[in-house]
Order: C-alpha cells, then structure tokens, then sequence
C-alpha cells in the first residue's frame, strides 16, 4: 500500500485508516487486538524495515515490547543518545518524536554503540504515545522514507494517539475489575472473587487429579481491639495483616478477605499435610511480628485457623469452604489459637504438639 498523490485521495486514505481504527477501539476491549490494527495501519503506510511498539511499565518504569517486528528492533535498544539513555528513554524524558535519518551519522548518537547492524543511511523514527501529557509508550520504525513521514507525520501521531487511548481504556478496565474483587482495607481478594476462584482450581483439579487445600482463618477477640483503639486502627492492623499473608505465600496462592476479621486462602497443588506446614508458618509470623499503628504500643495478634482438602473432604466450593470454617470452630470452642485439620481435628502450633 501506498500514500495517494492528491490531497483529496491522501485526506480520503486517512479517514478511511482512522474509520478502521475507531471501528477496532469500539468494538473489542482486547488491547492485542487493538494494537495489531494499529500498527498494521503503520506497517503498511509507512513501510518500515522493522517496527515496535514499547510499552512503559507503570509500577518498575521499564519499557518492554508490545509488539515488534524485525530483527533491528534490538539493534535500537542498542543504540545510546549523548545524554547516555537508548532512544525511548530519550523520547520519554523530552515527549517529544525522534526523527533520525541515518543512525550512522547522528551526531546525537554515540558512534561507540553503533554495531554496523543497520546498514546503509538507515532512519530510526520513535514517536511518544501518550495521553493526557503522559507518556505510556514508544513507536519506533527503522527505515522509513523520511520524505514519506514527513507528508503524513500527522497521520503517525494520530495513530499514536488512537493507541494511547487503547492503552488507557485497558488500563481502565483492568482497575475496575481489580476494585471489584478487591478488598479495600486489606488489599486482598474479596469473598465473591473467592468461590470464582474456587470453581475453576475444582475445575483444573478435577481435569488433572490434583488436589488443594483451603485455610480459613479467623482473628482471636479482634472486637476487643475495635473497642479499645478504635476501628480505624482495627482496619490499619487487617491491612497489616494482608500485607504480611501476601509476603509468605507463595505468588499461585490466593488469599482473600472473607469478611470481618476472617480471612479464607486457597493453596492449589497442596496436600493436607503442607497446608498444615503452611498454616503453622503464618501462625508463627503472627505471633512473632510487631503489629502496631502509629505511636500506639505493639499488641499481640492470635487466630485459630482450620485446615481442609479437596477432594478428600469436599465435592463443592461451598463445602471446602464449610469444612475449614468448621474446622476454625472447632479450635474456638477449644481455646483459640492454635489449628484444626479435617480428619485429624486439634494438631497444635508446631510439630508433635498436642
């Protein structure tokens, strides 16, 4: 495909690109989808030898590839500015495009990082995607006629503001599944995305001969704490809680808020026995941290917790769940703070005791 001659044909040719575009970003939320429509548009208008799409990663600040096209891609990140940073990091930091026309001979360019790898007066375009004054992504395109580019450079930018709109919608999306299965004092999962959860590892379970286990666990005369301090640091010491669940499990086990200052979490692959091991673990990093709030003294937090297995104990989300909270009950009723087992019943803190 080819730009067309006129201006009426090239103005036509560009409605016609960004009908296509528009008709992707409202008809799918999958941003692949999207991103692929948009950079086939780039692919074929502008020609490029090689092409990407650089995302920046908002939690570490690292781009990573989206896409990419060609094995000159690498030869990019390769390639160091003056200022001492690659050519995305260039473009983030200034928010505006480079246009290089041969990375052999710019003196932008350190001449120490150019390996040979382009060849002959190759181009280097990186366009800013961003939206809102912030940057989110990088196109790049190596070996582009920058005479093509300069004709339909506003075309270049209004993809790349169609993708920042992909990007963002997504973004958007993510965040309001994320809140509507999470907890907001604890940071964990939510009791409704618990029995979703629970339905597709009986699901995988059931296909692969697995087993799991489930702890339900429940914080010993935690009214006490509300009553005397306050709610407010009853809910800094359930986030203090979450938080320290989150560090010592491993990153495939699920832990979520049940309700209250109960909390239900799901160990995939894991028999009864190393459930017990790992219910004796958080039992020992709750008696051993320092739970406070503010200039407030350190208080002791407790809980009793119940242990149980699929599929030797349940059929059904709902009875696993069940069985644990029975098993919870059952240390209650005998004291607190220690752990039940199904089938085996009190089994203490620590091996061998009773």
């Amino acid at each position: 495909m080819s730009f067309p001659s006129t201006d009426r044909d090239r103005q036509s040719h560009e409605l016609n690109i960004f009908h296509d575009v528009a008709k992707a970003l409202t008809s799918s939320l999958d941003l692949d989808t999207i991103l692929q429509t948009i950079m086939d548009k780039l692919a074929a208008n502008f020609k490029p030898r090689s092409w990407s799409l650089m995302m920046l990663d908002e939690a570490s600040e690292d781009f990573y590839y989206a896409a990419a096209v060609g094995t000159a891609c690498e030869s990019v990140n390769a390639l160091t500015m003056n200022s001492g940073v690659g050519p995305a990091r260039w473009v983030m930091d200034r928010g505006e495009p480079l246009v290089v026309s041969d990375v052999n001979r710019d003196e932008r360019i350190r001449q120490s990082s150019n390996d040979g790898s382009f060849g002959e007066a190759c181009s280097l375009i990186c366009m800013p995607v961003r939206t809102g004054g912030k940057i989110m992504g990088i196109i790049q395109l190596v070996q582009v006629d920058l005479q093509v580019y300069q004709r339909n450079k506003i075309l270049l930018q209004t993809l790349a503001d169609y993708a920042a709109i992909a990007i963002e919608n997504a973004r958007a999306v993510q965040r309001i599944q994320e809140l509507s299965i999470t907890d907001d004092c604890t940071g964990l999962y939510n009791a409704r995305h618990l029995f979703t959860v629970l339905a597709d590892e009986v699901h995988r379970s059931q296909r692969f001969g697995y087993e799991f286990s489930l702890l339900f666990l429940d914080l010993d005369h935690f009214k006490r704490i509300n009553d005397e301090y306050g709610h407010l640091t009853g809910s800094e010491l359930l986030g203090q809680l979450g938080q320290s669940l989150r560090e010592h499990l491993r990153l495939v086990d699920a832990a979520f808020r049940y309700g209250g200052d109960e909390f239900v979490i799901v160990l995939p692959q894991t028999s009864k026995q190393a459930a017990l091991h790992v219910a004796r673990r958080l039992m020992a990093v709750i008696h051993s941290k320092q739970w406070a709030v503010g200039v407030m003294p350190p208080l002791e937090l407790r809980a009793s917790v119940g242990v149980a297995s699929y599929p030797a104990d349940a059929a059904t989300p709902q009875e696993i769940v069940q069985r644990a909270d029975e098993m919870m009950y059952q240390v209650k009723e005998a004291g607190r703070d220690n752990i039940a087992v199904t089938g085996s019943g009190i089994v203490g803190l620590q091996d061998g005791r009773e």
